[in-house]
């Protein structure tokens, strides 16, 4: 006896719309985070950077190559303990994940030319060249903010080429301006794009 099938084929049990509009939801949140710009960039975290860097260039002002060294270095502590603080505020205050979408960005490209600082400053420090440190720093640190400004706002990158340009000056100027570039890099280019992110994306 031959098999009757059916003239037309079962329809597939329907996608309840519920389900279909939370995955269309989360591809749109996905797609946002990954095309989004990092703001929680603190400008008053970095005015707050800029005059501690300040106070570390007058207490490390015609000191010895080690207490210098030894101002700048917790100079940079401090400077990290502030930023990261600040961002953390800064993006809780504006309900956006801190380590994820832009933000992921933006740390993956600052934090490997920072390493690679911390381990030149070392190598630099076992060899006795200290002279070298300030243009290493600023240049590095212009690095880092740059590649980690393609995925923040348009100044952000720009601040980070100013830092590679001062970096650039310092490798080639007399060892005696080394504290005085610290100071203006350090110093007022943050205080001063700190300012500006301040004005134009909030603190």
């Amino acid at each position: 006896m031959a098999n009757v099938r059916p003239i037309r084929q079962p329809r597939p049990k329907p996608v309840a719309i519920e389900a279909r509009a939370l995955d269309n939801l989360r591809y749109i949140r996905s797609a946002m985070e990954r095309a989004g710009s990092f703001t929680a960039l603190p400008g008053a975290g970095g005015i707050a950077i800029g005059c501690t860097a300040l106070a570390a260039a007058a207490l490390a002002r015609h000191a010895s190559q080690e207490y210098w060294l030894a101002v700048w270095l917790g100079e940079a502590v401090l400077a990290c303990l502030i930023g990261v603080s600040s961002a953390a505020r800064k993006s809780r205050k504006a309900g956006t994940p801190l380590l994820c979408g832009p933000g992921r960005k933006f740390l993956l490209g600052f934090a490997p030319p920072l390493l690679a600082g911390a381990m030149l400053t070392l190598v630099l420090y076992r060899s006795g060249t200290l002279a070298a440190l300030p243009g290493v720093w600023l240049l590095l640190y212009g690095t880092g903010v740059l590649c980690g400004g393609a995925a923040s706002v348009k100044v952000v990158p720009v601040m980070g080429v100013c830092f590679m340009t001062l970096g650039s000056v310092a490798m080639l100027a007399p060892a005696a301006w080394g504290n005085a570039v610290l100071a203006c890099g350090f110093g007022g280019f943050h205080i001063l794009f700190g300012i500006l992110i301040t004005v134009k994306y909030g603190g």
